[in-house]
Formats: C-alpha cells, sequence, structure tokens
C-alpha cells in the first residue's frame, strides 16, 4: 500500500510539472486540442453525407451510428491522455539508447514510460465523445438504468485498457526490432473499423477486429448493449476479459523486452 501512494504521489508531482509546461505554451496547446477536436468532426459529417445517401446501414440509424462513434472516442482519449508516451517506444527510444534512464531509476519501468508525458490534444477526442453520448441521451435511443449506467462506465475503462494493451503489445517488439512503430500504427489504425457496425464487414475482417485485435469491444459491441434490450450485459463481460487477458499478455511481453533490452544509442 506504501508503494502505491508513493507511485501516486509521483504521479501526480510529474503531471503537475507536465500541467505547468503545457499552460507555458496555451497556444500551441489550443491548436492541438482544436485540430482533435475538428478531426472528429468531420468524422461525423462524413457519417451525414452517407446517410443522405442511404436511409439506414444494415438496419442502424444515423443517430445510433452517431452514438457508437462517441462511445468509441472517449476509450481512446482515455488511452491517448494518459498512455500517449507509448509510441515513443515503438518509434524511438529502443533504436536511439533514451530506453537506458528507465533502466538506471529504482522505479518500475512502465510507470516511468507513461508518466513521463500526458497528452492534452486527448481532451479533444474526449470532449467530442462525451458530447456524441450526451447527444444520444437527448435522442433517447440509449437504456438508461442502474445496470447500463454502471456497465458504461465499466464498459469504458475496459476499452480504454484495450487500446493501452494492444499499443503496449505492439510497442514492446521494439525490444527485439529496435522500430515496430509502423506494426503499431497498421493495428492502432484498425480501430477505425470499430466505429461501424461490424455486420458491414466480411467475416475474415469482423474475426480480426474481434478476437485478433479486439476494437470491436471498444465500441461496437458494448454500444450495442446500451442501446439494445435484447443485447446480453454478458458482452461487457466478455470485454472486460478481454481487456485483461490482453493487458497480461501485452505486459508481460513488455516486462520481457525490458530483460532483453540493450542500448543502441551511441
Amino acid at each position: 500500500m506504501n508503494t502505491v501512494k508513493r507511485y501516486l504521489r509521483l504521479y501526480r508531482v510529474l503531471v503537475a510539472q507536465f500541467l505547468k509546461t503545457i499552460m507555458q505554451s496555451r497556444v500551441d496547446f489550443l491548436i492541438g486540442l482544436l485540430g482533435f477536436f475538428f478531426t472528429q468532426v468531420m468524422g461525423i459529417a462524413f457519417l451525414y453525407l452517407v446517410f443522405q445517401q442511404i436511409p439506414d446501414l444494415q438496419g442502424w440509424t444515423l443517430d445510433q451510428l452517431i452514438f457508437i462513434y462517441g462511445f468509441a472516442q472517449i476509450p481512446r482519449g482515455i488511452d491517448h491522455l494518459f498512455t500517449d508516451n507509448i509510441w515513443l517506444v515503438a518509434y524511438r527510444l529502443v533504436i536511439n539508447g533514451d530506453f537506458d534512464r528507465y533502466m538506471l531509476r529504482p522505479m518500475n519501468i512502465f510507470f516511468q514510460v507513461i508518466a513521463e508525458k500526458l497528452q492534452p490534444d486527448a481532451l479533444g477526442e474526449l470532449l467530442i465523445g462525451t458530447i456524441l453520448v450526451a447527444r444520444a441521451l437527448t435522442k433517447g435511443i440509449v437504456i438508461v438504468d442502474g445496470l447500463h449506467v454502471a456497465l458504461f462506465f465499466v464498459s469504458i475503462f475496459a476499452g480504454a485498457l484495450i487500446y493501452t494493451s494492444i499499443k503496449l503489445f505492439f510497442a514492446s517488439l521494439a525490444f527485439w526490432l529496435k522500430v515496430s512503430g509502423p506494426f503499431l500504427q497498421i493495428a492502432y489504425d484498425m480501430a477505425n473499423f470499430a466505429k461501424y457496425p461490424t455486420e458491414i464487414y466480411s467475416k475474415g475482417v469482423r474475426f480480426l477486429i474481434t478476437w485478433v485485435i479486439p476494437f470491436a469491444f471498444v465500441a461496437y459491441l458494448p454500444a450495442s448493449f446500451f442501446m439494445k434490450a435484447d443485447t446480453s450485459a454478458g458482452v461487457v463481460g466478455i470485454e472486460c476479459g478481454i481487456a485483461f487477458v490482453f493487458w497480461w499478455i501485452a505486459y508481460a511481453l513488455f516486462h520481457r523486452g525490458t530483460q532483453v533490452y540493450e542500448s543502441a544509442g551511441n
């Protein structure tokens, strides 16, 4: 317990220092935030354009798809905000030898990686996601009761853990490949498939994004539970199970990678 408290205190100090740095460059912060916000707005505009041509998509209405889109942004935004520094492991820290500094400190290495940087641009994703979920509430397309509200927050946490696990897994390959960024980018981009009903994809793609790189469990599948009374709460349970299994695999690979790491810097 004392160890946990020590890490929490240290994390607060690191976050405070980072926020102080951000506030010293407020223009850059606002530009980044607005950039991410408008990127998501363009995604919504695309849906509106599609539904100008068709009445529904495999039985799903525009309002339902907008909810799925918004729901997907929240766990992604949480992951983006708190663990964005993992990308540097995949692209730069290992091959440049900069990972040495984490190895030399008497602290958990993963904690050091994620605590070094927050990504404030992620607030744009969280903002648009929250707005779209609130819109769904006003439209009456989501089920609101004690069970669904409780499982909403559980699902958000599990979805964020899935995002982080997938990112950590592919980033950890850098300990053997030196650079794993392209593989991580390809895998992470597959999250875009999860913003739409999986029924519109081929069986191979459905299997891939459901069970191999399970982004369907961070958006479409749990979002279906919150909109349709005939969808079992078990889907959130499966999401949690997948989240913890993938986290265990990803962290084990990362830990093994730190054991075989050899500085590649000059």
